[in-house]
C-alpha cells in the first residue's frame, strides 16, 4: 500500500511533458528572435564607409600626425587618441582648437581649418582605433528640453567654473573654463561627454541624455533671453559689478558734487 503511494506521487502529470514542450518552444523562439533582433540593429547601424575612413587618416596624417603620431598612439607634443572616439575630434577641430596655434596652458577656441566632412572624416578614421564615444542622436541636443529642469542641473554641475549665465571664468595655472553660451549645441554635448582640459567627464550615469539636452536648452534660453536686471556687465560676476560701482558710480557722484560745489559760489 505505501509502495503504491510513492509510486503516485512520483508520476508526472499528463499535462507536464506538454508544458515542457511549449516553454522550450518560446524560450527557443525568444533566444532566436533576439539574436536575429541583434545581427539586424548591427546591420543597421550608421558604418562609415572605407573611403570615408580613408580620407579622414590622410587627412590625419598631413595635419595631426606630428604631434599625435602617425598612429594617433601619441607623442611628447600631443596625447593619444586611441579610444577618445569620433565625438572629440568633432568638439575639437569642429570648435577650431585643434589643430593648436602654440602651445599653451590650453587649446584655445579659434576660426575652423576644416569643412565639416573632412572632420567627420576624420572623426570615422579615429573611431576605428578603439572604442570611443560616438556622435550622439541629433534629439539630445536639440534644445527642446525643459529649461528650468537644465538650469538647475546647470548650477549643481557646471556653474561653479563656467558661472551662472554660462560667461565662463578663470581657473588655477592659466587656465579658464570657457564661454559656453552662444555655442553650437553638439560641441557643448560633446564637451560633457568628452571632458576636454580642465573640465570633468559627466557620464550618462551622471547627466542622462535627457539631462544634457535640459542644459543646453537652459544655455539656449540665456543666450536668446536678455538680463532681466538691466545691463549685464558681461554676467562676469561681483568682480566687475564692484568695479563698476567704485570707478562709475563714485565717479558720478563726485562729479555731481563738485558741479553743485562750484553752482553754489
Amino acid at each position: 500500500m505505501t509502495s503504491m503511494k510513492h509510486q503516485r506521487r512520483g508520476r508526472r502529470h499528463p499535462l507536464a511533458g506538454f508544458a515542457l514542450l511549449v516553454l522550450g518552444l518560446f524560450v527557443t523562439g525568444g533566444a532566436y528572435s533576439a539574436t536575429t533582433a541583434g545581427i539586424a540593429s548591427a546591420q543597421e547601424a550608421p558604418v562609415a564607409s572605407a573611403n570615408l575612413v580613408e580620407d579622414g587618416e590622410r587627412l590625419f596624417l598631413a595635419n595631426c600626425a606630428s604631434c599625435h603620431g602617425t598612429n594617433a598612439e601619441g607623442t611628447e607634443a600631443g596625447p593619444s587618441l586611441i579610444g577618445v572616439g569620433a565625438l572629440s575630434v568633432e568638439f575639437q577641430v569642429g570648435t577650431g582648437r585643434m589643430p593648436m596655434a602654440a602651445s599653451g596652458p590650453q587649446a584655445e577656441k579659434k576660426p575652423v581649418q576644416f569643412t565639416q566632412p573632412q572632420i567627420d572624416a576624420m572623426g570615422a578614421w579615429v573611431q576605428t582605433l578603439g572604442p570611443g564615444p560616438t556622435l550622439p542622436d541629433p534629439r539630445y541636443y536639440a534644445g527642446d528640453g525643459d529649461a528650468a529642469v537644465g538650469a538647475e542641473l546647470f548650477r549643481i554641475n557646471c556653474a561653479m567654473c563656467h558661472n551662472v549665465a554660462g560667461a565662463g571664468g578663470a581657473l588655477t595655472e592659466g587656465k579658464w573654463a570657457p564661454a559656453v553660451v552662444d555655442v553650437d549645441p553638439i560641441h557643448v554635448y560633446g564637451a560633457m561627454v568628452t571632458g576636454p582640459q580642465n573640465m570633468p567627464v559627466f557620464s550618462d550615469m551622471n547627466l542622462s541624455p535627457e539631462d544634457k539636452n535640459d542644459i543646453i536648452t537652459y544655455l539656449q534660453y540665456v543666450e536668446n533671453n536678455p538680463s532681466v536686471g538691466g545691463f549685464s556687465l558681461g554676467s562676469i560676476g561681483p568682480v566687475a559689478e564692484g568695479l563698476f560701482v567704485w570707478i562709475i558710480g563714485l565717479g558720478v557722484l563726485i562729479a555731481i558734487t563738485i558741479w553743485l560745489t562750484a553752482k553754489a559760489h
